[in-house]
């Protein structure tokens, strides 16, 4: 089972905001292939295309499984096989705080207002410049890769940034960031075919 990731979007009226944002639709679901679960309250349920996604949904998918979903506005998030997501708190203005385990692509076009996104997982803190980026296993460690953008990776008290083309490796869970490279195309490819896209 692959180690939860934690993103974070901070914003400093985030709290504040958090029991308006409940009972407000902060997104949707884009398209599914293979089985998920949509789990709001107690009871999980089949995902649907179209379902609306609120604060305190986790979205989980099945093995052999992707699931595209959307947070307004126009922010793209593509889940991997057996990954989980879960909504703690969205703002389109504000930011907020979301969970994902698992393999995923974050993508958001570079003319929409900039949000400060964190990316926090068991692995490394991410800060995000508005860009696509892919995060998650792959080939036995934790990768992240920048397709368009900048990100910053910091774990085991050390940072690297991350441009446009490159990519690193985080061997484990404490461990420090691995070198940056260029990635070249296979690998990209591999990466992007987890969640059943291609760069």
């Amino acid at each position: 089972m692959h180690p939860t990731r934690r993103l974070i979007l901070a914003a400093p009226a985030l709290l504040l905001a958090t029991r308006a944002l409940a009972e407000v639709a902060v997104g949707t679901t884009r398209g599914l292939t293979g089985s998920a679960t949509l789990t709001r309250g107690a009871a999980p349920k089949a995902l649907m295309p179209a379902d609306p996604l609120m604060v305190g949904d986790t979205v989980a998918t099945g093995a052999a499984s992707t699931a595209a979903l959307e947070l307004f506005t126009s922010t793209q998030i593509q889940l991997g096989p057996e990954a989980q997501f879960l909504i703690d708190q969205f703002s389109a203005d504000l930011g907020g705080v979301i969970t994902v385990g698992g393999p995923m692509v974050f993508d958001r076009p570079d003319d929409l207002p900039k949000l400060d996104l964190t990316v926090q997982s068991a692995f490394a803190q991410i800060g995000v410049r508005g860009t696509r980026f892919f995060a998650g296993p792959l080939n036995g460690t934790f990768s992240v890769f920048v397709q368009r953008g900048r990100v910053s990776v910091q774990a085991a008290g050390e940072s690297r940034e991350l441009g446009a083309g490159d990519g690193l490796d985080i061997a484990a869970a404490g461990a420090a960031p691995g070198p940056v490279g260029q990635w070249k195309a296979p690998r990209i490819a591999a990466a992007f075919a987890l969640v059943g896209l291609t760069p």
